[in-house]
């Protein structure tokens, strides 16, 4: 499943499902723009996992969850909890990052 964030509500949804990836962005961002239409593909080939893009400009309370300093950050939750985040333009990194999450 993906979604793209309309409020600033990453925390009810982070809580709700099992695992959430999430890549946090911004329209002015080149790398966000390069990173979405892979983010895109590894959604549609994990069902198991939720998948959000957060404009971390627009909604500061969800970027706070991953302490996001840097575009593109791409963070995972597993029940509710933060497991591990990665400042990337790669797609291996973003990969290895949702295998982490979904390997327990």
């Amino acid at each position: 499943m993906l979604q793209e964030l309309e409020n600033d509500s990453l925390q009810e949804l982070v809580s709700s499902d099992d695992v959430v990836v999430v890549q946090y962005s911004a329209s002015w961002c080149g790398n966000c723009r390069i990173m979405k239409p892979k983010f895109k593909k590894l959604a549609a080939e994990n069902d198991n996992v939720s998948f959000v893009i957060v404009d971390a400009e627009k909604f500061p309370e969800s970027r706070k969850l991953a302490n996001v300093n840097n575009l593109p950050t791409f963070a995972a939750f597993k029940n509710g909890k933060l497991i591990n985040q990665v400042q990337t333009n790669k797609i291996d990194g973003l990969v290895d990052l949702i295998h982490e999450v979904t390997s327990n």
